[in-house]
C-alpha cells in the first residue's frame, strides 16, 4: 500500500481545497535513497541532489546546460534528420510507437542534445545523453548527433564535454545501432587530432555498448557519486564467475579505487572542476571574476513537508 499516494496527498489536497487552491502533483519528491520528502524548488536549487544524503537524481539536458554554461546561456544544435524506424521493428509494440511516446513524454526528439556554450569564457561544446529517453540508448540519431557535434567542435576549436547515461545500444535498430560505436570513436579521434580535449562525465547509469565504447574514451573520465558504471549487470557477472561480488561493485567510487575513472566529483563542483581542467589543457588563463551558472532560488516561504517514516529502498550517497 502506498500510503503517500493514498493518504498524504489526498489529505493535503483536502486541506488546500478548503482554501480554494489546487496542489500540484509534483510539489514534493521523495528521495530514493533516504526517503526524505523534498520541496521541488529546493530540489531544483540543489540541481536535483538530495540535501539530506547527497543522492544524485537524474536531470535533463536543459538543466545540465544551464548548470554548466555561463549565466545559463547556451545554444542547442538542431537534431539531424535520420530514418526513424529503418528496420520496421516490432516486439510487444511497434518501435515507431515507442519513439512517439518517448518524444511526447520528454518533449525532445531523441536521446541526445548538443549545445554550444562557454565555461568561464572558454567556448565549449556540451552533449547530454539522458536516461529518460528510451534508456538513453544509442541509435542512428544519437550517433549522428555526436558525430556532427564533434565535427562542429573541431571546426570551431571547442573542447567537447559529454554527460552520458545509457543502457547501451538500441536493439530496435539492430546492426545500424552498433555501427554508431565505431562512428563516434572516429569522431573522438578527430578531436584528438585537432588537439581538443574530450571529457566524459559518467552519470547513473552508464552500461552496455555505450560504456564499452565512446563513454570510456575520454581524455579525462569523471563520474558522479554513486553512479552505476559497467558493461553488464551484476547478477549476470556473479552467475558467470560463480563468486560473490564485492560491496560497491560497479559504483563510481569502486571504479575510482581501481583506476577506471580519474575522479568522482559532486554535481555542485562539476562546473568549477570542468573549468579548471579545460583552461589547464587548453593553456588558457582563468578569469579572476568568474561568472556563475544559472540557478533557481529556493522559495523561503514554503509549506511543511509531509512526514515520511522509514528509509527509502535506495542507497545513500555522499559527495567527494
Amino acid at each position: 500500500m502506498n500510503w503517500i499516494a493514498n493518504f498524504v496527498r489526498p489529505r493535503i489536497k483536502s486541506l488546500m481545497a478548503g482554501r480554494g487552491a489546487d496542489t500540484p502533483e509534483n510539489l514534493w519528491k521523495k528521495c530514493p535513497a533516504c526517503g526524505d520528502m523534498l520541496f521541488h524548488r529546493d530540489l531544483e536549487a540543489a540541481q536535483n541532489v538530495c540535501p539530506q544524503c547527497g543522492y544524485h537524481m537524474r536531470i535533463g539536458p536543459k538543466e545540465r546546460f544551464a548548470s554548466i554554461c555561463d549565466a545559463g546561456v547556451f545554444e542547442e544544435m538542431p537534431q539531424p534528420e535520420v530514418i526513424a524506424d529503418p528496420l520496421r521493428f516490432r516486439d510487444e509494440r511497434r518501435y515507431a510507437d515507442r519513439l512517439k511516446d518517448a518524444r511526447s513524454k520528454t518533449g525532445r526528439q531523441e536521446a541526445l542534445s548538443v549545445a554550444r556554450g562557454t565555461i568561464d569564457g572558454l567556448p565549449v561544446m556540451v552533449a547530454v545523453q539522458p536516461f529518460d529517453f528510451l534508456g538513453g540508448s544509442l541509435g542512428m540519431a544519437v550517433g549522428e548527433s555526436l558525430v556532427l557535434g564533434m565535427q562542429a567542435a573541431v571546426a570551431e576549436r571547442r573542447p567537447f564535454i559529454l554527460f552520458v547515461s545509457s543502457g547501451g545500444a538500441r536493439m530496435q535498430e539492430g546492426i545500424l545501432s552498433l555501427m554508431q560505436m565505431p562512428r563516434v570513436t572516429i569522431g573522438v579521434d578527430l578531436l584528438r587530432e585537432a588537439g581538443l580535449p574530450y571529457i566524459v562525465v559518467l552519470t547513473d547509469p552508464t552500461t552496455g555498448g555505450v560504456s564499452a565504447s565512446y563513454a570510456m574514451l575520454g581524455d579525462v573520465q569523471i563520474a558522479e557519486p554513486g553512479a552505476l558504471i559497467g558493461f553488464t549487470g551484476q547478477r549476470v557477472i556473479a552467475q558467470t564467475i560463480r563468486e560473490r561480488l564485492p560491496d560497491g561493485f560497479q559504483r563510481a567510487e569502486y571504479l575510482l579505487d581501481h583506476g577506471m575513472v580519474d575522479m568522482v566529483v559532486h554535481r555542485h563542483e562539476l562546473r568549477a572542476t570542468l573549468s579548471r581542467l579545460l583552461h589547464l589543457i587548453m593553456k588558457r588563463p582563468r578569469p579572476k571574476t568568474r561568472s556563475a551558472p544559472l540557478t533557481i532560488s529556493a522559495n523561503p516561504t514554503r509549506p511543511t513537508a509531509p512526514k515520511v517514516n522509514g528509509s527509502g529502498n535506495g542507497r545513500a550517497q555522499t559527495g567527494t
